[in-house]
């Protein structure tokens, strides 16, 4: 009897998901638990498994179209029996056929061989209507060097992006091109970029919601505290020094020392790691701890599970495991829902100071700035080289006080200007 596939539940605020890309034909044999598609969640691009053996006898949501939730995708029966296709829900959209690939920004707060290579560098097309062809390496290191995979052309078999091609990206600003005869002046010609109006991905449809749920519905309030750096910065670097030389070298980043303060000063200060829900406030007994990673589709905050009760090194390599996934599209549904309470950093990208949104349900995210060395003074009114750095907590006051809010920056205050504690 032919069974449909229909689009799955991929994440808790899913509504409807887009067909990436078939991996089967209309004609093929089709095994249960085998893959036969790619499907973009408002959170990751994600595998879909068949649930049913036989025939791809049809597909009815082709590569690109955006389908409802429970909607059918495609039907599997028998070679010759006879199949319904009247019944088949429409597509949510139907795909375009000339779709632009585009690479979303990233939102502050909360609210993926040996041929040989051509000639001449071939631009890299989209896979499936909106994910670039790049390797793994050429994604990791367009990440660290910041240069847009979507600007960039492909010089690997089939005109895939690799890691040369980022480098030389970089090298000329990101741009598909050279300089463009510009040579050193600060005036270029031509366009900055492509002029072209970019749909909205499931991912960026589901921030703007949330978004701009949290910012109308959420009666934000915020709290910042400078701390003194120096501790930190000087105990990471001594650590790093010693991991060296281990026999597997790892290194311990500032984020991951903030990561572990503020789930030791959560569980000091509970009240900060609640939730509103209408009639009542509810209280978690354990940190289930978010920090936003930028991806080229927007935002996503993975999580690291009972933060509380896992050393330095347990949630460094944690944290470090669920970035990379993120990045490549590839968390888990479990791995990104549930968070309690949420870290957003941008002192990586130099900014000193900001206020995240608060994502919700949550009642609290704390922004992180950068390592900032200004002149301060210290306890004998002497004017001294220090290391500052800001941290700012949103809060949802109809969750959490000011004397709540204040209470959880004053101990971690006390965890990063004494960072030994964090090594207990």
């Amino acid at each position: 009897m032919a069974k449909d596939v229909t689009m799955p539940l991929l994440s808790p605020s899913m509504t409807e998901g887009t067909v990436v890309k078939w991996l089967k034909k209309e004609g093929d044999a089709v095994k249960s638990g085998e893959i036969i598609a790619e499907v973009e969640t408002d959170k990751a691009t994600m595998d879909l498994e068949a649930f049913d053996s036989g025939i791809l006898r049809k597909i009815t949501a082709p590569a690109g179209s955006k389908v409802a939730v429970n909607g059918r995708i495609a039907i599997i029966g028998t070679k010759d029996e006879a199949i319904d296709e009247s019944a088949a829900p429409a597509p949510a959209s139907a795909p375009k056929q000339e779709a632009a690939p585009a690479a979303a920004p990233s939102a502050p707060g909360a609210g993926s061989a040996s041929a040989p290579y051509p000639a001449s560098p071939a631009p890299a097309a989209p896979s499936g209507g909106s994910r670039l062809k790049a390797s793994p390496l050429a994604k990791k290191v367009a990440t660290e060097l910041n240069v847009p995979l979507a600007n960039l052309s492909g010089t690997g078999p089939g005109g895939r992006i690799v890691k040369r091609d980022v480098l030389a990206g970089q090298a000329n600003g990101g741009s598909r091109g050279g300089s463009g005869g510009a040579g050193w002046g600060l005036h270029g010609s031509g366009p900055i970029a492509k002029e072209e109006k970019i749909p909205l991905s499931n991912m960026r449809q589901t921030i703007a919601r949330r978004l701009l749920e949290s910012k109308t519905t959420i009666p934000h309030f915020y709290l910042e505290i400078e701390v003194d750096a120096a501790p930190l910065v000087e105990l990471r670097a001594s650590l790093n020094k010693g991991f060296e030389k281990l026999p597997k070298p790892f290194k311990l980043s500032l984020n991951d020392f903030i990561l572990k303060a503020t789930a030791e000063a959560i569980r000091r200060v509970p009240g900060i790691n609640c939730s509103f829900a209408g009639d009542s406030i509810q209280q978690y007994g354990s940190v289930q701890l978010a920090f936003a990673v930028a991806i080229p589709q927007g935002l996503i905050t993975p999580v690291i599970r009972d933060a509380q009760d896992k050393t330095l090194k347990a949630i460094s390599d944690e944290a470090k495991a669920l970035a990379a996934r993120a990045k490549e599209g590839k968390l888990k549904p479990e791995e990104y829902t549930t968070g309690t309470f949420t870290i957003s950093n941008l002192g990586m990208y130099g900014i000193d100071r900001f206020s995240a949104i608060v994502n919700p349900p949550q009642a609290g995210i704390l922004a992180v700035g950068n390592v900032v060395k200004k002149a301060v003074v210290n306890d004998a009114d002497q004017i001294v080289p220090g290391q500052r750095l800001s941290l700012t907590l949103s809060c949802d006051h109809r969750v959490v006080d000011g004397a709540v809010g204040a209470s959880f920056l004053q101990e971690l205050r006390a965890l990063v200007e004494s960072p030994a504690l964090l090594l207990l």
